[in-house]
């Protein structure tokens, strides 16, 4: 299995990530023009394995001091060969994103981002949200 990474946006499947993403505990719900527009706004990166589309990942930022990563999702047939490690690798390589601030939530992921340097917020008390549902249990 050969897994290829890039961040040329013509890659994006955008009909299977739009099932991926209705699939997912976040995302599930949102609108495809949505989500073409935060493509168009975002440093992305898909995965391909053998030529198919089998995994995404988006980056918001801009580009000198903070970067949030967010709807990293891989093939639901395709989980747990490495296309996550492979698609965060390239995020975490990629010359934009050196020294700079980078966020991200999960609700079941925390393993595979701490390989990766991520950690908890030291003082989740200084953040602040809205359009978020911040006082709700997670489901």
């Amino acid at each position: 299995m050969s897994i290829r990474i890039t961040t040329d946006k013509d890659a994006i499947d955008i009909d299977r990530l739009m099932a991926w993403l209705q699939d997912s505990y976040w995302a599930a719900g949102r609108p495809e023009d949505v989500v073409r527009r935060a493509i168009a706004a975002s440093r992305c990166f898909s995965a391909s394995v053998d030529g198919e589309f089998a995994g995404f990942a988006r980056v918001v930022t801009d580009g000198a001091t903070f970067a949030w990563v967010c709807d990293v999702i891989v093939d639901p047939q395709r989980r747990g060969a490495g296309i996550g490690k492979a698609l965060m690798a390239a995020i975490m390589d990629h010359p934009e994103f050196q020294g700079i601030r980078m966020v991200l939530a999960t609700r079941d992921a925390h393993e595979l981002y701490r390989k990766y340097g991520f950690q908890e917020l030291g003082f989740p008390q200084n953040w602040m949200a809205i359009g978020f549902r911040t006082c709700e249990t997670p489901d």
